[in-house]
């Protein structure tokens, strides 16, 4: 792949992150590491987790197609400016391995994500940063329940004993 077209950075731009999620969607692992320049950095905020260098860029994706071998990711809206392409996509595929400690649930998952791609001096990706709401995801997974509903609170009952029994003692002191 050659250097982009200095003199139109952002169409060039728009065609390294169009070729990423082409390349995401073949989950074509040295594919999307191409679309990055001499750095790399990935950013899963909503997690927490940062992946620097082509080796953690790497790991990060090597994880995530895995976890969801038919991933999908449909681009509803793209943003341009002089720094950087943000695009809001929808999100979708079946959990089948483990992620971030979750074994696999089969379960499908559909949900909004916001990213934010920016460049090097050679218009190559030098980072993505992405958001979402992971409650939703862990809801869909079957890991995470509303507070209202009745999973959740047997859950709160048994894993934090120490908060329910200071809730009861107020209810009971308000009587």
């Amino acid at each position: 792949m050659s250097t982009m077209n200095a003199a139109d950075p952002i169409s060039a731009r728009l065609k390294i992150v169009e070729e990423h999620i082409a390349r995401e969607n073949q989950h074509d692992l040295d594919g999307i590491l191409r679309t990055f320049g001499k750095s790399a950095r990935y950013d899963d905020e909503p997690w927490n987790g940062h992946y620097s260098g082509h080796d953690g860029v790497r790991a990060y994706y090597k994880s995530l197609l895995r976890a969801l071998p038919d991933l999908r990711i449909d681009v509803q809206r793209r943003y341009t400016s002089e720094d950087a392409v943000i695009l809001e996509v929808m999100i979708t595929g079946h959990h089948l391995g483990s992620w971030r400690g979750l074994p696999p649930t089969g379960r499908p998952i559909r949900f909004p994500l916001c990213g934010i791609f920016t460049f090097d001096e050679e218009n190559r990706l030098a980072a993505e940063k992405i958001y979402y709401d992971r409650a939703t995801v862990l809801r869909q997974l079957g890991i995470f329940h509303e507070p209202g509903g009745i999973f959740a609170m047997i859950a709160t009952v048994l894993t934090h004993p120490l908060t329910m029994a200071r809730t009861i003692g107020r209810m009971l002191k308000r009587r």
